[in-house]
């Protein structure tokens, strides 16, 4: 029978403990060539109490993809946590948590107040692996609680 042995950072965090909304640098890591990559917890609600709707996280997270990167270099990928309370940020090199704290809150008052439906990307079929899980109020009022 297999064993995981390699312990997982974010399943040894203690989840009754954290307080939602919140930036957590979870780690910083090296490359074989000195490049580093920094991991950051963007925790939008409480876990085991709220989840953001699965539309809504899509929608998000699409709209997150070009809003971080507007507004900070060296983002490679923003994802989705399964348990839906929040989002994995990676990028180059080491960035601060206020950093990205002001970021992601401009990010979710943009999606909050200024975009709409028709500047969302995600909306076209070609750019996009389903639309069907995308209305645009569960964004809107999810950005709006951070």
């Amino acid at each position: 029978m297999a064993k995981i042995e390699t312990q997982v950072e974010s399943f040894e965090l203690d989840h009754t403990k954290v307080k939602a909304p919140y930036v957590r640098k979870i780690t910083v890591e090296q490359g074989p060539l000195g490049d580093k990559i920094t991991n950051f917890d963007l925790r939008l609600t409480q876990p085991n109490e709220t989840a953001i709707p699965t539309a809504g996280l899509h929608t998000i997270e699409h709209l997150l993809a070009g809003l971080l990167r507007d507004r900070m270099d060296g983002v490679i990928d923003c994802s989705p946590f399964g348990c839906r309370t929040g989002f994995h940020l990676i990028m180059w090199g080491e960035h601060s948590t206020t950093e990205v704290a002001k970021a992601l809150k401009s990010s979710l008052a943009a999606i909050a107040n200024d975009i709409t439906w028709m500047m969302c990307r995600a909306r076209r079929l070609k750019v996009v692996g389903t639309t069907v899980i995308i209305p645009y109020s569960q964004p809107k009022n999810g950005a709006r609680k951070f």
